[in-house]
């Protein structure tokens, strides 16, 4: 093959922008039609503005072809919005913009809308949670009776309780004690009478002639349930003078004198005036004790002696 001039270039020669220079447009190159070269206006399809194409009518033409090299000019006049920038209800058949839907009520008005149901919830939350709190006290529970069976003891109930009731206080109470002075162990010249009127003793008898030195009335009381200090009551008649005697417990003398004073104010020899009650706070031993009550040196011994009994603890009534 020779050189030379090999007829009108192939297509891999063809320079697209050939148009551009001086030697293309010497052997004839064209821009490409379309109302512009490549890579300038109106080469390529513009895109058209949202709402710009009316349905059922001819699409808008291109009505100014821009010059070479040059942007073609926005439609409208100076101060209105271009047509590229219009809303689409700016256009005929664009519609009005109307206000979004609010969703319907549920339960057919009222003005309340739809949401959730808060208040069903939280019922069930607060069921669930019974639910479990019961669960565990059942399971708590169960497992106590489990290891009370496996240790073979038991579980104090309420009614159990390690101190003592009321009513087994009461019952101790009425269980001690208490005797009329005529069945007491007299001596020292000491004997019973029925005179006087007010003793409580049955049939009315007291002890009298105790105002003798050496005189005396013994109690042996059998069954105190535990030691510790009890309360010793005298039912006795005073009138006059206030008198006083010895007291003995176990054989020995329990402080210094039983008081038995003129607390009713009878007169001096109106005994049946002058009944009343003295008392005293012994210390007493389980089981078999002995309370006697004498006539000794210095003592004041005019008295009738009714009845004694005794209560727990220090009390006065």
């Amino acid at each position: 093959m020779t050189s030379g001039h090999n007829g009108a270039s192939t297509p891999e020669d063809d320079d697209p922008f050939g148009y551009l220079y001086a030697d293309g447009q010497a052997n004839g190159a064209q821009p490409p039609s379309g109302g512009g070269g490549y890579g300038y206006p109106g080469s390529v399809n513009r895109t058209r503005a949202v709402g710009q194409r009316q349905y059922g009518q001819p699409a808008p033409t291109q009505q100014q072809t821009a010059a070479y090299g040059q942007v073609p000019q926005q439609q409208g006049a100076y101060g209105q919005p271009s047509a590229h920038y219009a809303a689409p209800e700016t256009f005929p058949g664009g519609g009005t913009p109307t206000a979004p839907q609010q969703p319907a009520s549920r339960g057919g008005g009222g003005g309340r809308s739809g949401g959730p149901n808060t208040k069903g919830l939280l019922i069930g939350a607060i069921a669930v949670v019974a639910a479990v709190v019961i669960g565990i006290g059942v399971a708590i529970m169960g497992g106590d009776d489990s290891d009370n069976k496996a240790s073979g003891g038991s579980t104090p109930t309420t009614s159990q309780s390690a101190q003592p009731s009321r009513s087994a206080s009461a019952s101790a109470a009425a269980d001690l004690p208490k005797t009329d002075a005529k069945d007491l162990q007299l001596g020292g010249g000491a004997t019973v009478a029925s005179d006087v009127e007010g003793a409580k003793s049955d049939g009315g008898s007291y002890v009298t002639n105790l105002n003798n030195q050496g005189a005396s009335a013994t109690w042996t009381i059998d069954g105190i349930p535990k030691a510790g200090v009890y309360t010793v009551f005298a039912y006795f008649s005073a009138a006059g003078e206030d008198q006083s005697m010895t007291l003995s417990v176990n054989g020995k003398t329990f402080g210094s004198k039983l008081n038995l004073g003129n607390f009713a104010h009878a007169k001096d020899g109106d005994f049946a005036h002058g009944w009343t009650k003295t008392y005293a706070w012994p210390s007493l031993k389980q089981g078999t004790n002995t309370i006697t009550l004498s006539c000794q040196a210095g003592d004041k011994c005019n008295v009738l002696l009714d009845q004694l009994w005794l209560k727990a603890g220090q009390v006065k009534n």
